[in-house]
C-alpha cells in the first residue's frame, strides 16, 4: 500500500454500505489496511486469512465482492477465483499480488477476475475500483428488482418468445426434467431461472453450473461433493450442488460437453436420486429438479455416438427451444432499451441521464443479423454507452458491422458502395471467416477508420460541416466528398436531429 492515509481526500459513498465484501489475505496488516480503506466508502468488510477460510465463510454468507491476494499458502487466489466463479458466477473478484506479470494478469482475467492489481497499490486506485465495481453491482441489483421479483427480467415481447413463456408456465409446476435448447447468447439460463421462479420449489435454492467450465474431476466434485483428502486441495468435506439444492433446482449448462463416463454417472443420479461424494464410501440421498441446457444438437450427438441416448431421454422429458434473436425481431428494441437503462446506470451513474437511441441507431439494430444473439446486443449497447460523447447514440457507436453504418442508418458495402437490404446476408466472398486478399483487407480497414474518424468529428461538431472539417484538418469540400463516398448523412448528427 502507499503511505498516504487510507481514503485521504476521497469522498465516502454511503450507498455502498449495502455491499457484502470479503477481504482475503494471509497477511494480517494487509487485511486491516484494506478493511480500513473500504470503511471510507461505508463498507464494513469481512476478512479471511486463507482461501480455504474464505470458502467456508462464503458457504454461510455469500459476498458481492471479494478482494483477494493471489499468492497464499494452501488455496491460491486464482484457485479461490475458480471455485467462486463455479459456485456463484455473479460474485465480483479483484486479485492483488506482489509478483505481477502480464501472463499472470491474463490468466486471472480469463478465469473471470474483474480486476488485477500489483502491490504496492495506490489507495485511491483501490477505492476507485471498488466504487466503480460496487456501483455496477448495485445497479444490477436495482435492475433485477424492477419487476418486483428480485431476479433479472426476462424481456419477451416477440410472439415466438411469448410462446416460450407459455410453455414455461405449463412445465414449471411439474417436477419433470426440462432441456433448454438454443444458440449461445440466447438467454437459456434466464429461461431456466424463470422456470424455477414459476415452479413449486421457487423458495428453494437454484444451483447452476457450467459443465464446460470445469474438468471432469472438478465437475464431479462440484455436483456430487467430496471428502476431505480425496484429492489435492480437498481440505474439508463438501456437499455437492445436488445435495445443496435441498429440493430446489439444479441447472446444468452446456451438458453436451460432458464426457461419456460422466454422462453415465449423471444418469445414475437421475435414476436413483443418490450421489456418492468423491472419495466417499457411501451414497447420499438427494432431492432436486433438473434443468439442463445446450447450444448443440443432442439428437445428432446421440446418432454420432458421442452422447448417451438413455441420458438424452432422461434430460429431454420437456424440450424448450429458445429462438435466436434474428428470429424474434420484436424483442430487439425492448431488449436494447432494457440494456441501455441498466448499463447507463452502471457506467454513468444512477443519477445521470440515459443516452437516447436515435432513429438511425434503432434502424441499425433492427437490420443487424445478431449472430451473437442477446449477448451480442448487450455488448453493442455497452460499447455505445461507453464511446458515446453526447446524449444521443448513433449507428457507429454500436460497432455492429465491419462495413459500418452510415449516418442515415443504411449499411454501405465496402467494395461497391451499395446498401444491402436489412436482412440480406453477406455473400460467400465476404462470409465471416473467409480470408480477404491484402488489397481488399487494407481497403476495408482504411474505410472503417475513415468512417469512424469523420463520424466522431461530426458528432463533436453537432453536424456543423465547417467545424468538423477544421477538426479533421481538411477542407469542407474534401470532407463533403468523403461523406458522399461513405454515404454518411451529416443531418443525422445535428443536435436537433432524429
Amino acid at each position: 500500500m502507499s503511505d498516504a492515509p487510507p481514503g485521504a481526500g476521497l469522498a465516502a459513498a454511503p450507498d455502498l454500505a449495502a455491499l457484502s465484501v470479503l477481504v482475503v489475505d494471509d497477511e494480517a496488516d494487509i487485511r486491516l489496511g484494506l478493511r480500513r480503506l473500504l470503511a471510507t466508502l461505508g463498507i464494513e468488510a469481512r476478512q479471511a486469512a486463507s482461501g480455504t477460510a474464505a470458502l467456508q465463510q462464503l458457504e454461510v454468507q455469500p459476498a458481492d465482492l471479494i478482494v483477494t491476494d493471489l499468492n497464499m499458502p494452501g488455496l491460491t487466489g486464482i484457485e479461490l477465483l475458480t471455485e467462486v466463479k463455479a459456485r456463484r458466477p455473479e460474485t465480483v473478484v479483484v486479485l492483488l499480488t506482489g509478483y505481477g506479470t502480464v501472463q499472470t494478469a491474463v490468466q486471472c482475467l480469463q478465469a473471470g477476475a474483474a480486476h488485477f492489481l500489483t502491490k504496492p497499490f495506490d489507495n485511491a486506485e483501490i477505492v476507485g475500483i471498488v466504487r466503480r465495481l460496487g456501483g455496477q453491482i448495485l445497479a444490477r441489483r436495482r435492475a433485477a428488482a424492477d419487476d418486483g421479483t428480485g431476479r433479472p427480467p426476462l424481456v419477451a415481447e416477440d410472439a415466438r418468445m411469448q410462446r416460450v413463456l407459455e410453455l414455461v408456465d405449463r412445465v414449471a409446476p411439474t417436477p419433470v426434467p426440462a432441456l433448454i435448447e438454443g444458440e449461445s447468447g440466447t438467454g437459456k439460463e434466464l429461461v431456466a431461472r424463470e422456470l424455477h421462479a414459476r415452479s413449486a420449489v421457487a423458495g428453494k435454492p437454484f444451483q447452476a453450473v457450467n459443465c464446460a467450465a470445469l474438468t471432469e474431476t472438478l465437475l464431479e466434485s462440484e455436483l456430487f461433493g467430496h471428502k476431505r483428502g480425496s484429492f489435492t486441495g480437498a481440505n474439508r468435506d463438501r456437499a455437492g450442488l445436488f445435495a445443496e439444492a435441498r429440493g430446489g433446482t439444479v441447472f446444468l449448462d452446456e451438458v453436451a460437453s460432458m464426457s461419456p463416463s460422466f454422462q453415465g454417472k449423471l444418469l445414475r443420479v437421475l435414476q436413483e436420486k443418490l450421489v456418492r461424494p468423491v472419495g466417499g464410501g457411501a451414497d447420499v440421498p438427494v432431492e432436486f429438479r433438473l434443468v439442463a441446457a445446450t447450444n448443440r444438437d443432442l439428437e445428432e450427438m446421440v446418432a454420432a455416438g458421442t452422447f448417451r441416448e438413455d441420458l438424452f431421454y432422461r434430460l429431454a422429458v420437456v424440450r424448450v427451444h429458445i429462438p435466436p434473436l434474428r428470429d424474434r425481431p420484436d424483442d430487439v428494441g425492448p431488449l436494447a432499451q432494457h440494456f441501455l437503462r441498466r448499463i447507463a446506470a452502471e457506467c454513468l451513474g444512477p443519477d445521470q441521464p440515459v443516452p437516447e437511441l436515435t432513429a438511425e441507431a434503432r434502424a441499425a439494430l433492427a437490420a443487424h443479423g445478431w449472430p451473437g444473439n442477446v449477448r451480442e446486443l448487450e455488448n453493442a449497447i455497452q460499447r455505445a454507452v461507453i464511446v458515446c460523447c453526447g446524449e444521443r447514440i448513433l449507428p457507429f457507436h454500436l460497432g455492429l458491422d465491419a462495413q459500418g453504418w452510415g449516418g442515415d442508418g443504411t449499411r454501405s458495402d465496402a467494395r461497391t458502395g451499395t446498401s444491402p437490404g436489412p436482412r440480406e446476408h453477406a455473400s460467400a466472398e465476404e462470409a465471416p471467416g473467409t480470408p480477404l486478399g491484402y488489397a481488399d483487407a487494407k481497403r476495408e480497414a482504411v474505410e472503417r477508420f475513415q468512417r469512424e474518424f469523420v463520424q466522431r468529428a461530426l458528432e463533436r461538431s453537432a453536424g456543423n460541416l465547417s467545424q468538423a472539417a477544421d477538426t479533421c484538418g481538411m477542407t469542407r469540400a474534401a470532407l463533403q466528398k468523403i461523406l458522399k463516398q461513405l454515404r454518411i448523412d451529416r443531418a443525422a448528427f445535428e443536435a436537433t436531429g432524429d
